[in-house]
């Protein structure tokens, strides 16, 4: 399974793997029947969750609603540090992750807004260093494993911070690596050098712990937001929550 899994998403375009995967996974899913892990996402719950990723990480996927250890710990974020349930907001969310955009579009207090380059599921096609709407727009926008594929990640945040609202709030996940500092070079383009140096062949930079401050430098203000090291062990082990992800909340500069 792990090999299957590590193959697929490897060699198959995610804008595919979006439109069909899930209904593969809810197939496998009879095979993890128990209740020592539950998603609180979708609120299933299984033995374990299914293995995910390139080398593939255990304990990883929801096969009900596809959400990984990053989108648990977000929603439980979102849940427990914010607003987003409660008030009225209008959100963008760019690059749309499948398990939180039909749970997102039903919430009442929500004007809810997909869009991306070429994911089929977002509604609006558009290119994140160019925003189509005008400043001060969106309370929220999520920009989720994004940044590490666009050309230009600088201006694609002072996009984000350009369309906040003065008191807007949005959370900014990317992979980070143990560096010293982000590398990266707009020369290569060969797909395999990609992944070699990069970690995917979709993949133009490696994030380091320079992160944070890499992205200040577009306008946004970024809190490095070690949520998950407050919540108890069981917690930890009952959700399969990363232990060491930090979340990059940010607000408009």
């Amino acid at each position: 399974m792990k090999s299957l899994i590590s193959f697929v998403i490897r060699f198959i375009p995610r804008k595919y793997l979006q439109l069909v995967s899930h209904f593969f996974l809810r197939v496998m899913a009879v095979f993890y029947k128990g209740d020592k892990v539950a998603c609180n996402v979708c609120g299933h719950t299984y033995s374990k969750f299914l293995p995910y990723g390139r080398t593939a990480r255990e304990n990883a996927l929801c096969p009900q609603c596809l959400a990984l250890e990053r989108h648990r710990l977000m929603w439980l974020f979102l849940q427990q540090k914010t607003n987003f349930f409660q008030a009225d907001l209008k959100v963008l969310h760019i690059a749309p992750e499948l398990c939180f955009i039909d749970r997102m579009e039903a919430m009442k207090n929500l004007d809810y807004v997909t869009a991306d380059i070429e994911s089929p599921l977002a509604k609006v096609k558009m290119d994140v260093h160019a925003i189509p709407f005008a400043d001060n727009t969106f309370d929220v926008v999520f920009c989720n494993h994004v940044l590490e594929h666009v050309d230009d990640d600088i201006q694609a945040c002072r996009e984000i911070n350009r369309v906040l609202k003065p008191n807007g709030w949005g959370i900014i996940q990317s992979p980070v690596y143990p560096l010293e500092k982000t590398i990266e070079d707009k020369t290569i383009t060969d797909p395999a050098e990609r992944e070699r140096l990069f970690g995917q062949r979709d993949h133009v930079r490696k994030y380091g712990k320079d992160y944070a401050a890499r992205l200040r430098k577009s306008g946004l203000a970024i809190d490095e937001n070690d949520f998950v090291k407050t919540l108890d062990a069981a917690t930890v082990a009952k959700h399969a929550l990363p232990p060491d992800e930090i979340i990059f909340y940010c607000s408009k500069g």
